[in-house]
């Protein structure tokens, strides 16, 4: 499938709008869910462990489904599957007001929030993408901000709607503005493919073309609605036969009016019945070889060794990466920092600053001179540094500092997707991005959780740090490894599947 050459502006702009907002709207309450994380622990007085596996969830289980999310986008376009998730996100965090337990939340706000911010984020960085590539960095800084300006936003709103409405009323309200996802996503407009116009309704006489030539022999149209007129006259026969009382009878039918008639509508009726199994059969091949296809095409992605490092390092990031977004207040806590040094939330400083990274690290990824990959890989020696840092914060300043530091590199998410796609190209973006961000949300899921367990082993969060900062700078030196030596590497395309007997041409409005 080939796209129009992005506009990189016009109704772009109005994506990138939109896409902001869908993030802003989406995101802000499960990444500032460190807010949420600690009235949890008090409400139902569970582990930091188990409690940790409700934001993990929130943040992990929509990458976990990147896979099954990129097909979504593929198969029916940003639009729809934005409306759709903004019902997911919106009921979700509605029903976890009702929550009566730690397990009730993990399913409302864990899975069903989860899954339908995993959706949002595929929709939107897809169509961003197509919309735009000399300014692809740039729209994608844009975007990606959303988020971040969300967690700074929420965790603010969140600590002031609790105090006024407890918590429960907090989720009702946060659920209640998801829904202007729904308006977000309804600006969505497809950019069209550009060697067909949209695809009209499947006529059985274009099923050969459109969707798979076969060498292998098989019964054609014409062949089946003759089986079935000899079926036909064969069982005409037997009927006339009944009828005259005369079994050796075997002439013709009689011509009559009413019988050609009949004739002339069970032809027809025939014909049909002939069209539809033709187009069954050549439609389940079709999907057959879609799916052989896939498997290859993740095969080939594989074998590209800059893009095995890559989901490794993503991986790792995640794990050790995440849990400050999410446990940071509690650090403040264990250390015995006192609230009234709080001159702003530790979780809204990492907003912020994520906000600013990922804007100025987009903007640097669009620069020529600039390599991405090792931009990439840059930032995650240095974030990993600082998370080893976070045991020796005894204060308030050194932990925003921290956290500062920690905010803006992790706005290496922007640059993430321009790293993706010039290592595999725009062809394989969703699918190759869909792979990534499941092993993304793998490590999302366990990070907190196995940080958590740390805490509660140890009772203290030295340890956890450390561990999170080794990951993250494994993840970031094994990338360096693969990309040593050059870029140009990343920047062939991966080569196209040997051709097999069958073929196709897939028309789609995504």
């Amino acid at each position: 499938m080939e796209f129009k050459k992005s506009p990189d502006g016009g109704w772009g702009w109005v994506i990138v709008f939109v896409s902001f907002f869908t993030q802003f709207l989406c995101y802000g309450s499960p990444l500032a869910v460190g807010v949420l994380y600690v009235e949890w622990l008090d409400a139902f007085g569970e582990g930091k462990g188990k409690t940790a596996w409700v934001g993990s969830l929130a943040s992990g289980v929509g990458l976990l489904a990147s896979p099954v999310c990129s097909l979504c986008v593929s198969s029916f376009g940003a639009r729809p599957v934005t409306i759709f998730s903004g019902f997911l996100v919106a009921g979700g965090l509605m029903l976890s007001s009702f929550a009566p337990n730690i397990y009730f939340l993990l399913f409302s706000y864990g899975i069903v929030v989860g899954l339908g911010c995993g959706l949002l984020y595929t929709a939107t960085v897809t169509i961003t993408c197509q919309y735009f590539d000399s300014r692809r960095g740039l729209a994608l800084g844009l975007i990606s901000t959303g988020s971040s300006v969300g967690l700074f936003i929420y965790a603010a709103l969140q600590r002031l709607l609790i105090e006024f409405y407890g918590l429960d009323g907090c989720l009702l309200i946060v659920g209640a503005l998801a829904l202007n996802i729904l308006a977000c996503g309804s600006l969505m407009r497809p950019l069209q493919s550009s060697d067909c116009p949209l695809p009209e309704k499947p006529a059985v006489e274009n099923v050969p073309e459109r969707y798979s030539i076969y060498n292998e022999k098989e019964k054609s149209l014409e062949e089946n609605i003759s089986i079935l007129e000899k079926s036909y006259i064969s069982e005409e026969k037997c009927k006339s036969t009944l009828a005259n009382g005369d079994w050796k009878q075997e002439g013709p039918l009689h011509k009559n009016p009413t019988t050609m008639i009949h004739t002339k509508e069970a032809e027809t009726y025939k014909k049909k019945v002939a069209e539809q199994t033709y187009f069954c059969k050549q439609l389940a091949k079709r999907k057959w070889q879609l799916y052989r296809n896939y498997c290859g095409e993740t095969v080939a992605l594989f074998k590209n060794k800059v893009f095995s490092a890559l989901f490794i390092a993503i991986l790792l990031f995640d794990i050790g990466g995440f849990p400050p977004s999410l446990l940071m207040e509690d650090v403040a806590r264990s250390s015995n920092v006192k609230e009234d040094d709080f001159i702003m939330p530790l979780i809204s400083i990492i907003g912020i600053m994520t906000t600013v990274g990922k804007l100025l690290l987009g903007i640097l990824a669009d620069f020529k001179w600039i390599n991405t990959l090792y931009l990439y890989v840059a930032t995650l020696i240095i974030m990993g540094l600082a998370l080893c840092a976070i045991p020796f914060a005894k204060s308030y300043v050194t932990l925003a500092i921290l956290s500062a530091i920690l905010g803006f590199f992790t706005g290496n998410w922007s640059i993430f997707p321009y790293v993706t796609t010039k290592t595999v190209g725009i062809e394989k973006l969703a699918h190759a991005y869909g792979i990534l961000m499941f092993f993304a949300g793998l490590g999302n899921s366990l990070g907190p959780p196995i940080v958590g367990w740390f805490y509660d082993w140890t009772q203290t969060y030295d340890i956890a740090f450390y561990f999170s900062g080794f990951c993250v700078l494994l993840g970031g030196f094994i990338l360096l490894l693969a990309a040593l030596p050059p870029w140009d590497t990343c920047n062939k395309q991966l080569p196209r599947p040997a051709p097999t007997t069958d073929f196709y041409k897939v028309t789609s409005n995504v």
